[in-house]
C-alpha cells in the first residue's frame, strides 16, 4: 500500500524573483526533461539536471544517477573532485550503470515508485524508442505518488511527445569572471519548450551559486571569459584522465 508520509511538499527549486521565471517551473513531485541545444551542449543539461537534483534534496535522502553501461557519456567518468567544485558533495550522489534502456526505464521506475530518494537523474544519449508516451506517463505517475523528481538528461535527439511537466532545451553559456579574472561559476542558457498547464517560450541565462546552492541571474558589469568555456568539471575523459565538462 502507499505510504502517504512519503510524499514531499510541491516546491521552486529557483527563485521565482528572478525576473521573466515561471513561478515553480521544477513542480517536486514532477518528471523533467532536459535536452541538449546541441553535440556540444550535453555536459551542460547533464550538470542543470544533477544540480536540480541537489536542490530537491529535502532531508538528506541520496540523489539517483542512472546511465547505460555502454554509452558515450559511459566513456566520460564521474569526476568526484569536479562534483564538489560544483557544490555536489559525492557521497550522496548514487551511479547505477544499466546494461541497455529497458533496464534503465525498468531501474527509474522502482527507484521513483520507493520514494527514498530526493531525485532521479536519468541520462539518456541519441534515439530512445522504448521511451515512449507511455513509458513516461508510468514515470510521470510515479512521481506523483512518491513525491520524487526525475530529471531525464537527453542528448543527440530531438523532443518527442512525452508526459514531463516541462521541457527545456539546455546549452552552455560564458561565465562571468571574478575578481583577479579568476573563472566564474557555470552559465546555463535554458529554454522553456513545454510546461504542462502553463505558457512556454521562456529564455534567460542561470548563473549557478555553489556558495548558496542556488541560482541566480548572470552577475553583469564584466566581460565573459575569453573562450566561452563554462566551468563544469564534473567527469574525466581518456586514458590520461584529462578533465572535461560537465
Amino acid at each position: 500500500m502507499f505510504d502517504s508520509s512519503r510524499l514531499k511538499p510541491a516546491a521552486s527549486l529557483v527563485q521565482p524573483s528572478l525576473e521573466g521565471w515561471p513561478d515553480a517551473p521544477l513542480r517536486q513531485d514532477g518528471v523533467h526533461e532536459f535536452y541538449a541545444a546541441g553535440e556540444q551542449d550535453g555536459a551542460a543539461a547533464l550538470a542543470l539536471g544533477l544540480l536540480c537534483a541537489v536542490q530537491a534534496r529535502r532531508n538528506g535522502e541520496p540523489s539517483l544517477w542512472l546511465r547505460l553501461a555502454k554509452s558515450r557519456q559511459a566513456r566520460q567518468r564521474p569526476y568526484a573532485p569536479g562534483l564538489a567544485e560544483l557544490g555536489i558533495d559525492p557521497a550522496t550522489m548514487v551511479l547505477m550503470r544499466l546494461p541497455d534502456l529497458q533496464s534503465l526505464l525498468r531501474a527509474a521506475i522502482d527507484c521513483v515508485r520507493h520514494g527514498g530518494a530526493g531525485a532521479v537523474v536519468m541520462e539518456m544519449d541519441g534515439r530512445a524508442p522504448a521511451f515512449d508516451l507511455t513509458a513516461s506517463r508510468r514515470l510521470a505517475l510515479a512521481a506523483e505518488q512518491s513525491g520524487t523528481m526525475v530529471m531525464i538528461v537527453r542528448s543527440g535527439a530531438d523532443p518527442t511527445p512525452s508526459a514531463a511537466h516541462t521541457r527545456w532545451q539546455v546549452a552552455s553559456a560564458p561565465s562571468v569572471p571574478l575578481p583577479g579574472n579568476a573563472p566564474g561559476g557555470p552559465v546555463f542558457d535554458v529554454t522553456l519548450l513545454r510546461r504542462r498547464g502553463g505558457r512556454d517560450g521562456l529564455n534567460l541565462q542561470l548563473e549557478w551559486d555553489r556558495e548558496r546552492s542556488a541560482f541566480q541571474a548572470p552577475r553583469s558589469g564584466r566581460a565573459p571569459l575569453s573562450g566561452d568555456n563554462p566551468a563544469l568539471p564534473a567527469v574525466r575523459t581518456g586514458d590520461a584522465g584529462r578533465r572535461s565538462a560537465a
